[in-house]
């Protein structure tokens, strides 16, 4: 038989000759995975640009919402109003990517007919449709609370008492529904086919959880004074710090489907998410001292938190449209695994 190597090509093998003779050498065309019958081993996703959109849009609303609800428990109205706007912004954005995606904002709807446990996408929009209401109250109780107090008397006037009451409370339930919204879409990626996607399973949830963090915390440098800025420097910094380290780690477990992350526009990406993050990590130890030093640091970590999930995107479709990143890691297991011994009755 020939061998096979681990980009998926035959080759040739050396092959006992009869006694008294050397051994024969047997050359065997290279085959080049191309195509299955004229068709990708696995098909690329239809998504566009609009789901790596709707990603960082809402692992950044996550993050927000999470320090938002910190700042309000510890006294820090700047960031916490500031924190809320930005969930709620960046929520909105996420949802109209999403229904662009979908192509009928119905089709969002219909999803929450059904409660499907084991579907990433049923879960998902349960989880979302959950977060949502909260993270939107408490951005309007927020605006509520810069009306002047005129505003609060006459018909309206027990709208605006119930939005002061139930402002805190709204916040910590949004903040409590934060991470399972950062994470649900990297679970959503992992339960695909789509190979680089599905070999990262075990630590993609925990990049796109700590992208979320620098990015939302990167996004607080920005529009808060640095006097109500430290935790959410503090909260920047540690998701820089576990993203890079997760991202290390995660390409070391995909395999060789870890080589779309280094090649092509993918690549370049990746490349750019890393420089860009390492900066703004660096620059968040500056940033008590300086407002222009916050600000860059923070606009690093929201770029590199776009690139990151762009990159890391733009990885899985290129893996899909190379059938060696399908028919390798099936080879590879299949050695792990060993012959299939079957049992049966004689």
């Amino acid at each position: 038989m020939s061998t096979v190597d681990r980009t998926g090509q035959r080759g040739m093998h050396d092959r006992p000759g009869p006694k008294g003779r050397g051994a024969e050498r047997l050359m065997v065309p290279p085959a080049q995975f191309t195509s299955y019958y004229g068709h990708n081993v696995v098909k690329p996703s239809p998504w566009e640009a609009d789901i790596p959109a709707y990603l960082f849009s809402g692992g950044l609303a996550a993050g927000s919402s999470l320090l938002a609800a910190g700042a309000s428990l510890t006294g820090r109205p700047a960031l916490q109003r500031n924190s809320r706007y930005a969930a709620l912004l960046a929520l909105l954005f996420s949802m109209v990517a999403l229904v662009h995606d979908l192509g009928r904002p119905m089709r969002f709807v219909n999803m929450l007919r059904t409660v499907k446990l084991t579907s990433p996408m049923s879960v998902g929009t349960w989880i979302l449709s959950t977060f949502g209401p909260f993270a939107g109250l408490a951005a309007v109780a927020e605006l509520a609370g810069l009306l002047p107090p005129g505003a609060s008397q006459g018909r309206l006037g027990w709208a605006f008492r119930l939005l002061a009451l139930v402002d805190k409370p709204v916040g910590v339930v949004a903040g409590v529904a934060a991470p399972p919204v950062a994470a649900y879409t990297a679970v959503l990626l992992a339960d695909t086919a789509t190979p680089s996607w599905h070999s990262a399973y075990r630590e993609l949830p925990f990049v796109f959880c700590a992208s979320a963090a620098a990015a939302s915390g990167g996004l607080a440098m920005v529009t808060t004074p640095t006097t109500q800025a430290g935790p959410a420097r503090r909260f920047a910094l540690g998701g820089a710090l576990v993203d890079l380290a997760m991202e290390r780690r995660m390409e070391q477990s995909m395999g060789v489907t870890a080589e779309t992350m280094h090649s092509g526009k993918a690549g370049r990406l990746i490349k750019a998410a890393q420089a860009c993050t390492v900066a703004g990590a660096v620059g968040t130890l500056l940033a008590g001292r300086s407002r222009s030093v916050a600000v860059l640091s923070g606009a690093a970590l929201v770029a590199g938190s776009v690139c990151t999930r762009f990159g890391i995107f733009e990885a899985g479709q290129e893996s899909a449209r190379d059938p060696k990143y399908t028919v390798v890691p099936q080879r590879e297991r299949l050695d792990r695994e060993g012959p299939v011994r079957y049992q049966g009755s004689r």
